[in-house]
């Protein structure tokens, strides 16, 4: 597997406060990633160090084999989309994006092309000639959100790119981000666990500057070893334990959560359990394939925090 990212043993310290504690990541080329932590984790730090911004204190950043970033050797390798960026208020939405082709080694007229197809792409079009001082918050998250895309970045850091955006532009940009798939590698940095897992096929989890989970998407919410089932009401399985010792069944509510390991495969288990709940008569509402990101991670940062020693 080719990585797009690797980093080794980050470490940031700002005074006594630990930012980041020797943080080891991959992310795999073309993947779009989650990064996934609570505030304070240090996911800024690591974008800002990854991005060049941030000059760790020990450890290596390695972008796609050729190490750390160096935009005047490579520029329009890296793009990043910081949480809390202001653009120029004064220019134009086509004045500013040009700029920022031009700064990647466009020619006028690669630039010209490139800002026409990122404001469609992002619903500004119609805005091309508005200064940005004239926009909303969410038209100019947008804007940042084309900057962002601009060209054939390798790699691009969004942190928290759909804040302040309406639900139908949430989705919108969703789409936007799921057409760049295998062309470039993005990572995302948000809090919206439900939208990360509409769109990531890869995830990693940041706790107190150290990588606590990382992996696939499916494998992270076990989507081939954990179903779940959603009924109007709970039935006894004492004959499906029975003949199926190996299962791990467990009820949270009204809900059951099967668990299978070895050759089961959600196939199999949908085709062992749900004749017998339909015979049970157990009003079966929805099936659902693993555990949601945002309980994966709920998880992992009780695992984490079981095996910090107390101070």
């Amino acid at each position: 597997m080719t990585f797009a990212l690797t980093l080794r043993g980050l470490r940031k310290s700002y005074g006594r406060t630990v930012a980041l504690d020797g943080l080891d990541v991959r992310v795999p080329k073309g993947a779009i990633c989650g990064f996934v932590g609570p505030n304070g984790a240090g996911k800024t730090t690591t974008f800002g160090i990854i991005g060049g911004l941030i000059r760790p204190d020990a450890g290596d950043v390695d972008i796609l084999g050729r190490g750390a970033l160096r935009p005047h050797e490579t520029p329009g390798t890296l793009t990043m989309l910081p949480q809390d960026c202001e653009l120029s208020p004064h220019v134009t939405l086509t004045q500013l994006l040009t700029h920022y082709a031009r700064l990647q080694g466009m020619t006028a007229a690669e630039a010209a092309r490139e800002v026409e197809e990122r404001l469609a792409e992002v619903a500004l079009a119609e805005r091309a000639a508005a200064r940005i001082k004239t926009l909303s918050h969410g038209m100019r998250r947008r804007v940042s959100i084309a900057q962002a895309l601009l060209g054939k970045p390798d790699l691009v850091l969004l942190d928290e790119p759909t804040s302040g955006l309406d639900p139908e532009l949430v989705v919108r940009m969703r789409e936007v981000f799921a057409s760049h798939r295998g062309k470039r590698t993005l990572i995302v940095s948000s809090h919206n666990l439900l939208e990360l897992e509409a769109l990531c096929d890869h995830v990693i989890f940041i706790e107190r500057g150290r990588c606590t989970r990382s992996g696939s998407m499916a494998e992270v919410t076990e989507q081939g070893l954990v179903i779940r089932y959603t009924l109007e009401s709970a039935v006894e399985l004492s004959a499906l334990a029975a003949g199926h010792p190996e299962l791990e069944m467990t009820w949270e509510g009204t809900s059951l959560v099967v668990r299978g390991s070895g050759s089961w495969t959600a196939p199999a288990l949908n085709a062992t359990v749900v004749p017998y709940l339909l015979h049970a008569g157990a009003g079966l509402l929805e099936i659902r394939r693993g555990k949601s990101l945002e309980d994966a991670y709920l998880a992992g940062k009780l695992e984490a925090e079981s095996e910090t020693p107390a101070s």
